[in-house]
């Protein structure tokens, strides 16, 4: 019957069948399934799987959405269990994300922290119009390995470099990597504000992020 399960919670987080895989979850964790089994074993495979189909041209943007947060349904029932038993995931690493301010476009920058953590990073997603007095404070306080800078707008892009040199000033810019991504960004911009990864999408992102740690 756990296979069974497995498989059916596995179904629901690409089907983006949030009511089933919060469903599914809570039935595996009552029948003994250890909680980090259930990331490990279902819930990342599960996401990487929805990362190919959109990188094949199979599931689009919404299909993203969905599976998103049909992966935070499970998680809202696996999470306190697997702090309840003390089971910590090793961490490749952990990022700091948010789309910067002036910039309330939320979809890009919260399929990428979900990617993110579904690849077993630790993610602090500091949402949409985030200050650059918020990013450093944050960095600062988690210790963060990685910097992820969102901007949908051209008016906006230019707040990617605010933050990064707020880093330098506050003296934790040789500590942390900064990836950036939006619609108007390029690999050029990145270079020239001073980042040190672009990523145009979701499933690049956690390739990019992996890469600059080392985690590949």
């Amino acid at each position: 019957m756990t296979d069974e399960q497995k498989h059916s919670l596995s179904l629901a987080v690409i089907e983006g069948n949030a009511v089933q895989a919060r469903e599914v979850a809570e039935q595996l964790l009552a029948g003994g399934m250890a909680p980090l089994a259930i990331v490990d074993d279902v819930l990342s495979p599960a996401m990487d799987e929805v990362g190919l189909r959109y990188d094949t041209g199979d599931f689009f943007i919404p299909d993203l959405v969905m599976a998103g947060e049909a992966m935070k349904a499970a998680m809202e029932v696996v999470g306190p269990a697997l702090k309840a038993r003390e089971q910590v995931r090793t961490t490749p690493g952990t990022v700091v994300i948010g789309t910067v301010a002036g910039d309330i476009h939320e979809i890009g920058k919260s399929l990428v922290a979900t990617m993110l953590e579904a690849a077993g990073f630790v993610v602090y997603d500091l949402g949409t119009d985030v200050t650059v007095e918020t990013f450093v404070a944050k960095v600062h306080e988690t210790g963060a390995n990685v910097v992820g800078l969102s901007a949908l707008l051209t008016t906006t892009m230019r707040n990617q470099e605010t933050v990064i040199e707020a880093l330098v000033e506050a003296g934790l810019r040789d500590s942390v990597k900064v990836i950036i991504g939006g619609a108007p960004t390029s690999p050029a911009w990145g270079e020239r504000i001073g980042a040190d990864a672009y990523a145009e999408n979701a499933r690049q992102a956690v390739e990019v992020v992996r890469d600059l740690l080392g985690a590949s």
